[in-house]
Formats: structure tokens, sequence, C-alpha cells
């Protein structure tokens, strides 16, 4: 196999167990009273899913301009950390939103 697509796997790879890791670790549910906690949990994984796909095309990209050589390995690093904390935000207030029509 080619090195790209190990870098690829591992890059996929790492942003859905990072997804799964933070869902694993408790979604942010627990400002929620304890009977709705199953729902709000139900919920981010809903949104985890939904945003599943955005993830890897944006893993994708990442891994074609970095083998293009347009940037380089710490600003990878850079721009994964903050796609990862803006795309995180973005499922917060999804939550926030979904969880108030409950």
């Amino acid at each position: 196999m080619t090195r790209a697509f190990w870098h690829l796997s591992a890059l996929i790879v790492g942003v859905f167990v990072t997804s799964a890791g933070w869902s694993a670790a408790g979604p942010p549910c627990d400002k929620y009273p304890a009977a709705k906690q199953d729902r709000c949990t139900e919920i981010w994984k809903e949104l985890n899913k939904e945003d599943g796909p955005t993830i890897a095309q944006f893993g994708l990209d990442q891994q074609k301009r970095r083998e293009e050589g347009k940037i380089t390995a710490q600003q990878h690093l850079a721009e994964n950390m903050t796609f990862i904390k803006q795309s995180t935000e973005k499922r917060i207030e999804r939550l926030k939103e979904r969880m108030a029509k409950e």
C-alpha cells in the first residue's frame, strides 16, 4: 500500500476515534436533568453520525493539500485542531437546539 493511503487511513481513523472518544467520554449532557440525559446522548450520537461525511471529507482534503505540498505538517495539525474545535462547537449548539425542542 502507498504511504499516502496509510496517512489518509490514519487521519480518518483519528478523526473518528476522537469523535467517538468524545462521545464515549460523555457528551455535553451532564448539565441536563438525569431524566433527559439518555435522550441527550442519543441526539449527540446522531449529530456525530450526521457530521461524519463532512469530517471525512475535510480529512481527505487536508491530506490532498499536504501531499501537494500546499501545507506543512504543522499547518495540517493546526488546521485539524481548529476544525475539530469548530465542528464540536457547532454540534454542541445543534444539541442545545434539539434538546430545547424535547
